[in-house]
């Protein structure tokens, strides 16, 4: 059983040691970095967890329920979404999955929930992107159902941008 539900600032530690366990996984396989450590910092976390950005996939019962994994949802993305705003769309990012529960569950449960969300909100589009190297995770996103919309420099970030109808 896994249950989506918005962190709090008490979760801040938790959002950011999954987070952390998925960025040093991704090194220590060799791949690109996926986020720089400033995007990773507990000040910054807590700020979008203040705004209610975060949610948590807890698996397990609820008196045992574990953080599972987590994703930063939001309806907004100037950064990396500048060439098209507007109030159609919703945006997730850093979606990480603890290693203990890698396999497909848990990312897909995040998935689901973001584009029930996004329709709930009256939004047509749900948005990702991801670092335009990874093709084992462009493979999972385009198996979701997400299609390729373009690539896109962003900093130091070469990314491919996703959408799904909503």
């Amino acid at each position: 059983m896994i249950e989506i539900r918005q962190a709090g600032a008490f979760d801040a530690g938790v959002v950011a040691d999954i987070l952390r366990e998925a960025a040093a996984w991704a090194d220590a396989r060799g791949g690109d970095v996926l986020w720089q450590l400033d995007e990773l910092s507990a000040e910054r976390l807590a700020a979008e967890i203040g705004r209610g950005q975060f949610f948590l996939a807890w698996s397990g019962e609820a008196a045992g329920a574990e953080a599972a994994g987590t994703v930063r949802f939001q309806l907004e993305d100037r950064e990396f979404w500048p060439d098209d705003p507007g109030d159609h769309a919703a945006y997730i990012h850093r979606l990480a999955v603890r290693r203990k529960f890698a396999g497909g569950a848990v990312s897909q449960a995040l998935l689901a929930w973001a584009l029930e969300r996004t329709r709930a909100l009256g939004r047509r589009v749900l948005r990702l992107d991801c670092d335009a190297d990874r093709g084992r995770l462009r493979v999972v996103y385009e198996r979701f159902g997400f299609r390729l919309h373009s690539f896109r420099q962003v900093g130091p970030y070469y990314v491919a941008r996703y959408e799904l109808p909503a």
